[in-house]
């Protein structure tokens, strides 16, 4: 495992939190009018997500488990190879999910839902850095 690579990833995941963090209005009103703002937050979380993904994909490498057929079943197989707890796998299983809107649909995101989770969520991500921190 390249130890060095996985903590560059954590790095990003930790800018791109930071990121969102600083620039997060405090209403989704003000997200919604201002497009932005909605391209850092869109970007970084989008960022945030994909970093988890290779974190995770490069952590299964490693093990004896069989590569995942998509991002989402890279955290159910994290908790195959006792990386993560199944509630964080099914947080980030969610969070793909809003990746994959963020990315293929951009013109549908519902700015009350992203600001939510930048409310909301964001700790899934420092959860997320965490454990895989503490398998390395």
């Amino acid at each position: 495992m390249d130890r060095r690579l996985i903590n560059e990833k954590l790095e990003g995941l930790r800018r791109c939190i930071d990121r969102i963090v600083e620039k997060l209005p405090t209403t989704a009103a003000v997200l919604a009018a201002d497009l932005d703002l909605q391209d850092i937050i869109t970007l970084n979380l989008t960022r945030a997500v994909q970093l988890c993904v290779d974190i995770a994909t490069h952590l299964i490498a490693d093990s004896e488990a069989s590569p995942p057929e998509s991002m989402g079943e890279a955290f159910t197989t994290l908790v195959e190879i006792r990386v993560i707890e199944p509630s964080l796998a099914q947080r980030m299983r969610n969070a793909v999910g809003f990746r994959n809107i963020a990315v293929h649909n951009y013109q549908a995101i519902d700015w009350e839902i992203v600001h939510s989770i930048c409310h909301e969520n964001l700790n899934d991500f420092k959860d997320f850095a965490r454990a895989t921190a503490e398998k390395l």
